[in-house]
């Protein structure tokens, strides 16, 4: 993947995903701005790779708006960007729910992604094109049990997604979502004592996925990741995809 002279902001840049997403777009040549609360940890992974620190709060729709305004403004282009953060939401959302872990985790999961991508459009557009990547889940595609508020938002991020696509399509801004199932990164340290032998994708596994996105995808994609398959674009059953495809067979949580 040659991105030479392109730039990217990668939101959740600071640790897990987001930022072997930034290590591996700065590899590639991108310059790449790292949206995070985590103030301290944006600035080490910006450090890294000569990138850009964007501290704040994501699901601030001023917040997304400023961070694609000043990436834009200090690389002089934007061309990717990835949506990425995403938090756990803490209780089943089935019962006795708690009014602000709810709220903390649709502004995380789902606002922040269409605050992102309408804040990343004008930009895009101005760069002639470019590619907008939503980090969805497994749970977007196949239901958690035991978590149906995540299992929501994610849903929620692929729908948008594939509604989004091919409205942008045309203007050559390509919007696609990566759906990984559990990945080891500190959104799950919590409970990595209770996966077990279970296997796990690693940051890298996902930011393959990406990688393969970018060079690859087609509008409206929305790619799973599993340990032990090689990532592809999922087919909706009964409902025509991008491709018109079918989805892979047994497709689960227990998949690998």
């Amino acid at each position: 993947m040659d991105l030479t002279g392109r730039a990217a902001l990668v939101t959740g840049g600071a640790s897990g995903i987001g930022a072997a997403a930034v290590r591996r777009l700065a590899a590639a040549g991108a310059v790449v701005a790292v949206a995070d609360r985590d103030e301290a940890g944006a600035r080490a992974v910006a450090e890294e790779v000569g990138g850009l620190a964007l501290p704040g709060d994501v699901a601030d729709p001023d917040g997304m708006a400023m961070a694609v305004d000043v990436a834009e403004d200090a690389f002089g282009r934007l061309n990717i960007v990835l949506l990425n953060a995403g938090v756990t939401a803490g209780q089943s959302g089935v019962e006795n729910l708690d009014l602000a872990g709810y709220r903390r985790i649709m502004g995380v999961n789902v606002d922040h992604v269409v605050f992102g991508l309408t804040a990343a459009v004008p930009a895009l557009r101005r760069a002639g094109g470019g590619n907008i990547i939503a980090t969805a889940s497994l749970a977007g595609l196949v239901a958690m049990p035991g978590d149906a508020l995540y299992t929501m938002t994610k849903h929620a991020v692929v729908g948008y997604v594939r509604s989004a696509a091919p409205v942008l399509a045309p203007e050559g801004i390509r919007v696609n979502a990566v759906c990984p199932g559990f990945a080891d990164t500190p959104l799950i340290a919590h409970a990595k004592a209770q996966f077990g032998s279970f296997p796990l994708l690693t940051a890298e596994d996902v930011a393959d996925a990406m990688e393969a996105v970018l060079e690859r995808g087609e509008p409206g994609e929305c790619w799973f990741v599993q340990p032990g398959r090689e990532p592809e674009p999922y087919g909706f059953r009964g409902v025509p995809g991008p491709k018109g495809s079918t989805p892979p067979p047994a497709l689960s949580w227990e998949d690998h």
